[in-house]
């Protein structure tokens, strides 16, 4: 019962066990992935880049006013 929710992790572990403990470290200490020197760090290893999606829409002021006729 408790070893099949912890399968996953399990399973996860064992393909990349460097990366595996590397992120679990990370969520523990809050690093963001997308600061520097994480960034960097992660773009040498040849690591997919975080933060640098171009589809995200700019931050907004607040809310916006619309009219419904």
């Amino acid at each position: 019962m408790f070893f099949d929710e912890l399968t996953p992790f399990m399973q996860e572990l064992v393909k990349q066990p460097v990366a595996f403990v590397g992120g679990f470290a990370a969520g523990l200490l809050r690093l963001d992935l997308s600061q520097d020197p994480v960034k960097s760090w992660l773009n040498d290893q040849g690591g997919v880049s975080v933060g640098d999606d171009d589809n995200t829409p700019p931050p907004s002021d607040g809310p916006t006013k619309i009219s419904i006729d």
